[in-house]
């Protein structure tokens, strides 16, 4: 996990290839397909507040939310993601207090249209990362990462067990449309809220 500190503290961004492997993958995958059997996956939203409304043609994935293990390979994932908060917490002082994340499905056709992770309503953002779960995934699949860097675009290809870190308020990116199903474990690393001082 060291790479991710290092990434992160000199451009901001940073791909590991193989965080989890193959066997591991599997049983995340295995921990979707259960919950979307049971119904627990839902159209992703837009916006925040009063605004926040689900526009397919904007954002196309279908999410479920993992506030909570309920498998072994959930709690092993969850603590690996613990270890990485620590860890940038320990070497780069970013202040990070927890996680939000979800299991985030594409179907084909789907894409996620340009869009920075954090907003002046969700300014405790600080780190997204993206886990991908995609043991098929093959050249002409789609669902790429497209990431805005100062050096130009970046492409990042969804293949299972690859982790994608970078901070969220810095740069702008899409998932380009995908031509096969595209999963991932996708979240963000949080500050405590600042509340003004009455």
């Amino acid at each position: 996990m060291l790479g991710v500190s290092v990434g992160l503290g000199d451009i901001g961004w940073v791909v590991q290839p193989a965080f989890i492997d193959a066997a591991f993958v599997a049983e995340l995958v295995g921990d979707m397909d259960r919950r979307e059997l049971a119904g627990a996956f839902r159209e992703a939203a837009v916006g925040v507040g009063q605004v926040r409304s689900v526009h397919p043609m904007i954002r196309g994935d279908r999410i479920c939310w993992l506030s909570m293990a309920s498998s072994p390979s959930e709690q092993r994932v969850l603590a690996l993601f613990e270890r990485l908060r620590q860890q940038l917490n320990e070497s780069l002082m970013l202040g990070l207090h927890d996680l939000e994340c979800h299991y985030a499905i594409y179907d084909q056709g789907r894409r996620y249209a340009r869009h920075v992770d954090r907003s002046d309503q969700g300014a405790q953002r600080v780190v997204s990362v993206v886990l991908y779960l995609n043991a098929d995934w093959a050249a002409g699949d789609g669902g790429e990462l497209c990431m805005v860097t100062p050096a130009g675009n970046v492409i990042i290809e969804p293949r299972a067990g690859t982790l994608v870190s970078f901070l969220s308020d810095r740069f702008p990116h899409e998932v380009l449309v995908s031509q096969a199903t595209r999963r991932s474990v996708t979240g963000w690393f949080r500050r405590r809220p600042v509340f003004p001082v009455s």
